[in-house]
């Protein structure tokens, strides 16, 4: 059912009008809106994260964390990938859209004014059953020119609500665009050390084909002497195959990454001079005791607490519909039957009013948006809890990485040092008759394979390092921790 409305002329001049008008205002602003106001929630997080302790680690951590590599290859990615890819242009192009949608909420609070204009010629009939006076033409022009203008008093803060519902989901947009921006880098990052990571294992893998090769052709010519079977042949002919495969697969997924790289940064036709994994530095650990409260810096939370703040304004905005609303009218113009005399002081014609609506019976449809809006925002915090949840666990394991790649280093370390000792007993052996092609073969393998397991876990290493700094939220600052630290 359409709630009634009911209209009452104000036959006042327009200046006391425009008095009540504002003293209405001024009233309006003092009381207070209607709705639950927001409450941060309470993080229920341990106090600091597990296994920050073990790291010495600095105080301090610039946003711009990817130059602690000190790779002019990789800044000038980042710096193309802020710059042009897709998802940061769609990013921003939403915190304008959100921008206008602000300007358009708090204009509500300024009344809307409108200039119309009419004109009309009719004939009357001269047959009705009362009869036009002496005088009276049948045939009439009508003119009308006027601005109105209506304007909704925001008694019960629905507008205000409106606004801050508003301003939080502009806020939310804008750290979606940060989350996107901390997400882009770290994926350029990580993308940028895999490409290094093969670059190095390409490099190992030709000199091992260049070692094969070589031994092949010593093989051929014992063959050709006596001394060694065509079993050693094959052997030598297969272990030279085996590893042109092995480059042939390292090519290609060089390839692939450079490609993904050249669509995280916006130029397609990317190309990336090779380099080596082996010469980038190890940026900074955590210091001890990294509180979890770091995590609130994270964009993603703070995305999700300003969509908690816009679902909980939602509630006053439905709760505010089911009170009286209560607007202004008011319009001031001319009309005449001439155009000459339509801007005439005698034309002119103005009225003022007041209009309230109040529901009566609406079958509990504005109770049920009520109980909509607050399960919208039980959703919200909902999303907000998993979201710390989330950043938490992303804390905890890329320390857990952290932490095992470092402590698998000094193994591989070992591990290659004794291989390659093996391959050089093995050679001597091999080349004196001691031993068979085949120890040989295998002390290669085994050498090839340590070689590239330390180059695989230097990349975990550094991975580890780039989820860790995403995970916190891309830097922090000594003010951070010891802020963090106050709080538990």
């Amino acid at each position: 059912m359409k709630p009634p409305a009911m209209r009452i002329a104000l036959a006042r001049p327009p200046a006391l009008a425009l008095t009540m008008a504002l003293a209405l205002a001024l009233l309006m602003a003092g009381c207070a809106a209607i709705g639950p106001d927001y409450k941060a929630p309470a993080l229920d997080l341990p106090g600091a994260f597990p296994r920050a302790g073990t790291h010495a680690g600095d105080s301090t951590l610039a946003a711009d964390w990817w130059t602690l590599y000190q790779d002019p290859v990789l800044n000038e990615l980042i710096a193309s990938a802020l710059k042009q890819n897709a998802d940061v242009r769609i990013a921003v192009a939403r915190i304008e859209e959100l921008n206008a949608n602000l300007r358009e909420a708090n204009a509500a609070f300024l009344p809307e004014v409108n200039l119309g204009g009419a004109a009309t010629r009719s004939r009357v009939s001269a047959r009705t059953a009362t009869p036009l006076p002496a005088g009276v033409p049948m045939v009439r022009n009508d003119m009308l020119i006027a601005a109105r203008t209506s304007f909704e008093l925001d008694f019960w803060g629905r507008l205000r609500r409106s606004v801050e519902a508003v301003d939080a989901l502009g806020l939310a947009t804008r750290y979606a665009r940060d989350t996107v921006a901390l997400t882009l880098t770290g994926a350029t990052t990580q993308g940028y050390f895999s490409l290094r990571s093969l670059d190095a294992q390409i490099t190992i893998t030709r000199e091992t084909l260049t070692l094969r090769q070589q031994y092949e052709e010593l093989v051929r010519q014992r063959v050709a002497g006596g001394i060694a079977s065509d079993l050693d042949l094959n052997l030598a002919q297969g272990a030279k195959a085996d590893a042109a495969v092995q480059l042939q697969d390292l090519v290609r997924l060089r390839e692939l990454v450079e490609h993904q790289l050249g669509v995280l940064t916006g130029r397609l036709d990317l190309t990336v001079p090779a380099g080596d994994l082996r010469n980038l530095p190890v940026p900074p650990s955590p210091p001890p005791g990294l509180p979890s409260t770091l995590l609130t810096r994270r964009p993603d939370i703070r995305q999700a607490e300003q969509n908690l703040i816009a679902t909980n304004a939602q509630i006053g905005i439905a709760k505010a519909d089911l009170f009286p609303l209560l607007s202004l009218t008011g319009s001031l113009g001319s009309q005449s039957s001439a155009l000459a005399t339509l801007l005439s002081s005698p034309a002119g014609i103005w009225s003022v009013g007041a209009a309230v609506a109040i529901p009566l019976f609406d079958s509990g449809r504005r109770d049920a948006r009520v109980d909509a809006a607050a399960a919208r925002e039980q959703q919200a915090l909902g999303s907000y809890q998993k979201a710390v949840e989330a950043a938490f666990r992303e804390v905890a394991d890329a320390l857990t990485n952290l932490q095992q790649s470092a402590a698998s280093e000094q193994d591989l370390s070992r591990r290659l040092a004794a291989a390659r000792n093996a391959l050089g007993l093995s050679r001597m052996r091999y080349e004196a008759g001691y031993s068979g092609y085949l120890e040989f073969l295998d002390a290669q393998r085994t050498a090839n394979d340590a070689e590239l397991a330390v180059l695989r876990n230097r990349q975990a290493s550094l991975s580890a390092h780039v989820d860790l700094l995403k995970a916190i939220g891309g830097g922090w600052t000594a003010g951070d921790v010891a802020a963090g630290a106050k709080k538990h």
